[in-house]
């Protein structure tokens, strides 16, 4: 019997409802396997700070320090908002990446066969689910989310952090707001380095097969875009049986919804990044079925890419795939780091599952075009899931 320790952060809206679904997951495995999952929950998040005046509570980031893995919910609630500014809640995401140096957000664009797209209408089909299958690095703890990052780092671990702005800005007059857009030589080589990593270990670009990086930045403008790319030269010149291409960001939001099928891996900065996941979130069916991993060397937090969405909190409405495909990378990323088999098949079998309920096309939620709540696509799951154990 293997075990592992899962801090489980539900946060905000509907959160605790999808993370609910992803704990189902989880008991059934507990229940149906070698693997035995001692998980925690920690109550966090903007309504959590207007309820009680922190954000989560006294020794949580140690908490999650110690686990071997975490899978969070969603962060963000209505008027919750620090003295400075600040997203309230932000001392958990922000704070465990910085904190824990989880450098790498990476996001799977992936279509599951029997997704209905909204692009050209309402729900109706674009593109073959096979042209659809890529993989998005976005550096995690630096660029233009650099002061945020560290201001949530330094209340989450204690440290001291100290912005410092230019004394002023000629040409420029009135109230100035000032953020620095940080990019490193470290940061740069650890993320590049992943996504060739990352291309290493998958079949190619839908269209060719072939394994091939792209990068994607604004070096025709941006100082840190031309060391971002620099590096990444320098990075592939040591990767020769993996392509490389490169596209501006402006561009690249056209090519990324116009040929797909074109992309391998993606690797780009913190603020690009955001971005282009988000419209990449499109082209697998919206928000509700995109996952992110933030990963570090030793350190992992997996989160689905949406909001919490207070609107529809407590109507049991929103699509919980999101949460169960983040819970999957979670599997596979123990797996992997643990040399764990078992965890990595399960997996695939999560997987396997999600994609056998979508191509049936009876069970999905409203954003799919089905009347399914999150618990009976949660529930449906478990079976699917199960009967592939037995």
């Amino acid at each position: 019997m293997a075990d592992y320790s899962v801090v489980l952060l539900p946060g905000d809206g509907t959160g605790p409802e999808v993370i609910n679904q992803a704990k189902k997951v989880m008991d059934l495995i507990g229940n149906k396997t070698s693997i035995g999952f001692n998980y925690e929950t920690i109550e966090c998040g903007g309504k959590h700070f207007l309820d009680t005046g922190k954000e989560w509570e006294e020794g949580s980031f140690e908490r999650c320090k110690n686990a071997d893995s975490m899978l969070l919910g969603a962060i963000g609630w209505p008027g919750a908002l620090r003295e400075n500014g600040d997203l309230a809640g932000g001392e958990v995401v922000l704070g465990l990446r910085s904190g824990l140096d989880l450098y790498a957000n990476v996001r799977p664009v992936k279509l599951f066969n029997g997704v209905q797209h909204k692009i050209h209408g309402k729900f109706k089909s674009v593109w073959d689910s096979k042209n659809v299958d890529m993989c998005i690095l976005r550096e995690n703890t630096e660029g233009l989310y650099y002061g945020a990052l560290q201001r949530s780092r330094a209340r989450t671990t204690g440290e001291k952090f100290f912005e410092s702005p230019p004394l002023d800005f000629p040409g420029l007059s009135g109230e100035i707001a000032w953020d620095p857009r940080v990019i490193s030589e470290k940061g740069s080589k650890r993320i590049i380095s992943k996504a060739f990593e990352i291309s290493s270990k998958r079949t190619g670009a839908p269209s060719d097969g072939k394994s091939r990086v792209t990068c994607v930045d604004k070096s025709n403008v941006a100082r840190g875009c031309q060391l971002f790319r620099k590096i990444f030269d320098d990075i592939a010149s040591g990767n020769p049986n993996i392509e490389t291409n490169y596209a501006y960001i402006d561009a690249f939001t056209m090519w990324l919804i116009r040929n797909p099928e074109e992309f391998d891996v993606v690797v780009t900065s913190n603020m690009f990044g955001d971005i282009a996941t988000d419209l990449g979130s499109v082209l697998q069916g919206g928000m509700g079925m995109a996952a992110s991993g933030n990963i570090g060397d030793e350190h992992a937090l997996f989160e689905p890419v949406h909001g919490s969405s207070p609107k529809y909190a407590g109507k049991n409405i929103v699509n919980p795939i999101a949460t169960i495909n983040s819970l999957q990378m979670m599997l596979e990323w123990l797996g992997e780091k643990h040399n764990d088999s078992v965890l990595t098949d399960l997996g695939g079998i999560v997987n396997q599952a999600v994609s056998e309920q979508i191509q049936e096309g009876k069970m999905i939620t409203y954003d799919l075009g089905g009347s399914s709540t999150t618990s009976d696509v949660g529930d449906d799951l478990v079976k699917r899931v199960s009967n592939l154990l037995d």
